[in-house]
C-alpha cells in the first residue's frame, strides 16, 4: 500500500508515533505542524489522505478543512482530536471531513479508519465506471467533476453531496436507511446523530428541487430513510 498520507499535527511525539506506524504499513507520509504549513503541503504534494488535528497553532483544523474544500480539493480528511463533543464531530463532518477519531485511540483503530477511507474512495471511483452522470428534471449532475447544471445555473458540489446522491441514484426507487448512508459514505453504521445525513439531504433538495419544501426527486420515507425518484428522465 503506497498511498500518500499527510499528517497535520503539532504534538511532535504523537505525530512521530503515527508516522512510524503509517510508514510500517507502506504509506508515504509527510508531516506539517501548523495549518498554513499543511495547506502548503496539500498544494505541493497532493496527498491521498489527510490526518488533521483540530487544535492547531495559527489556524485550527476546522478552518484548514474548510479552506481545503473551498479550493476544490476532495482529498479524504480524518480529524484526529481530543475534542469529542457531538457538536464538534458534526461540525467537522459538515465542513467536509470524512471521519473523526477522538484521542486517545489505538493505532489499530487509526489504521482501520485509514483503510476504510481508502475503501470508500475506491467504491466511489468504481461507481463512476458504471455511471458518471445522471439527469433528472432540469438537472444534469457530473459525479466525476463534482458539479451540476441545474435550472438555476451551474453549481459545484461537495464530495459528500455527490457520494450521497450517487448512492441514492444507484438504488433508485429503493428506500435507503440513514445507517446505510452513514456506513457507505462515512464508514459508520451507527452515529451519535443523524443530522449529518439529514443536512446533506437538505442541501441536495436546495440544489435540485424546484420546491425544496415539496421534493419530487429526493424523497423522505417516514421512519425508514430516503429514496431517489428520477421521475420522467429528460430526452
Amino acid at each position: 500500500m503506497s498511498a500518500r498520507v499527510l499528517v497535520i499535527e503539532d504534538e511532535r511525539a504523537f505525530a512521530q508515533v503515527v508516522i512510524l506506524n503509517l510508514e510500517s504499513e507502506g504509506f508515504a507520509v509527510r508531516h506539517a505542524e501548523t495549518g498554513p504549513q499543511g495547506l502548503d503541503v496539500v498544494r505541493e504534494w497532493n496527498p491521498e489522505i489527510i490526518l488533521l488535528d483540530v487544535m492547531l497553532p495559527r489556524m485550527d483544523g476546522f478552518e484548514v478543512c474548510k479552506r481545503i474544500r473551498q479550493s476544490g480539493n476532495i482529498t479524504p480528511v480524518l480529524f484526529i482530536t481530543a475534542k469529542g463533543e457531538e457538536d464538534d464531530r458534526i461540525r467537522g463532518l459538515e465542513l467536509g471531513g470524512d471521519d473523526y477519531l477522538v484521542k486517545p485511540f489505538s493505532i489499530d483503530e487509526l489504521m482501520a479508519r485509514v483503510r476504510g477511507m481508502l475503501r470508500r474512495q475506491q467504491w466511489y471511483q468504481r461507481s463512476l465506471d458504471t455511471s458518471r452522470t445522471v439527469r433528472f428534471g432540469d438537472n444534469d449532475v457530473d459525479f466525476a467533476a463534482y458539479s451540476a447544471q441545474t435550472g438555476r445555473g451551474k453549481i459545484s458540489l461537495t464530495q459528500k453531496e455527490c457520494q450521497v446522491l450517487k448512492l441514492l441514484v444507484e438504488r433508485a426507487g429503493q428506500t435507503v436507511s440513514r445507517s446505510t448512508i452513514l456506513d457507505t459514505v462515512w464508514g459508520y453504521d451507527r452515529f451519535p446523530s443523524t443530522r449529518t445525513v439529514d443536512n446533506i439531504i437538505m442541501r441536495l433538495r436546495k440544489h435540485f428541487e424546484p420546491d425544496p419544501g415539496k421534493p419530487r426527486y429526493v424523497l423522505s420515507v417516514y421512519g425508514a430513510g430516503y429514496k431517489f425518484d428520477p421521475g420522467e428522465v429528460p430526452s
